[in-house]
């Protein structure tokens, strides 16, 4: 289950009810792609809603609005150019909310790796910080052991940023999942995204794609690998900023993947 751009502020009951009720689809594996909270009272709500959803093997990654409270912006800002950090925002309890995850089992991928065990299979796992805000340090893969058949790799991020999905493919991930987008958000009729606040086609904001890595250039680390293509799943997300409360053509969605290592 892919689940990302919660956006939680407290007393949003329709929310907390609704995410509840995600665990009776029994998920093997839950992967949360970040932006959790959007207001600093939201901690222990969230960690609540999502109570049922950590009873099952989980991993994840941060987004800005799990560090920084929201900030006003005039949304026609967005058709311009992606969003970005400004002045000095409030700090979130980024910390207490990632204990949480992680003291019911949840691994933080957080510029990290781990290796995990899901029903009969062997999953790898890289993930980096918010390449939104400049955070992304790419740790590779575990250390492979002559396994037959080898692990299937998955890339964890926030924000799918053309230059951290590129360095993914190009060393071996078999599938990438990310959020950030929310979809386009207020999109036209069909659910054809007018932004996605990155450099990912508009045409990629959500659901399942194919992503083509750039061919690397003569004198770069990985020079002379030919581009790869890789699934890319992009969740459109569950909230919105609380300063642009809005969705429109974009309903609000958590994802079930089927993953077939063929």
């Amino acid at each position: 289950m892919h689940i990302s751009d919660i956006h939680y502020v407290p007393g949003q009951r329709r929310k907390f009810d609704w995410l509840q009720s995600l665990a009776e689809l029994k998920p093997d594996l839950v992967v949360n792609t970040g932006d959790n909270l959007s207001h600093p009272a939201a901690v222990d709500e969230v960690l609540e809603a999502l109570e049922p959803l950590r009873r099952f093997p989980g991993v994840f990654v941060p987004g800005s609005n799990d560090y920084y409270a929201p900030q006003w912006k005039n949304p026609l800002r967005y058709l311009h150019s992606p969003s970005k950090l400004e002045g000095e925002p409030e700090e979130l309890d980024w910390r207490r909310l990632f204990a949480g995850f992680e003291a019911e089992g949840w691994r933080s991928l957080t510029n990290r790796t781990a290796r995990l065990d899901v029903g009969d299979h062997v999953l790898d796992f890289s993930g980096v910080d918010d390449p939104h805000i400049g955070r992304d340090e790419f740790q590779g893969w575990p250390e492979t052991r002559g396994e037959t058949p080898a692990p299937v790799r998955i890339a964890v991020a926030h924000a799918p940023v053309r230059a951290a999905l590129d360095t993914f493919a190009q060393t071996g991930a078999d599938l990438i999942l990310a959020g950030h987008t929310h979809g386009g958000q207020v999109c036209l009729p069909g659910g054809h995204a007018l932004v996605t606040n990155c450099d990912l086609p508009r045409s990629q904001a959500r659901g399942l794609s194919t992503f083509t890595s750039t061919a690397q250039q003569v004198g770069s680390p990985r020079s002379g690998q030919p581009s790869r293509q890789v699934p890319l799943h992009v969740s459109a997300g569950i909230g919105t900023s609380a300063t642009a409360p809005v969705r429109l053509f974009c309903p609000p969605e958590a994802t079930l993947l089927e993953v077939h290592d063929s």
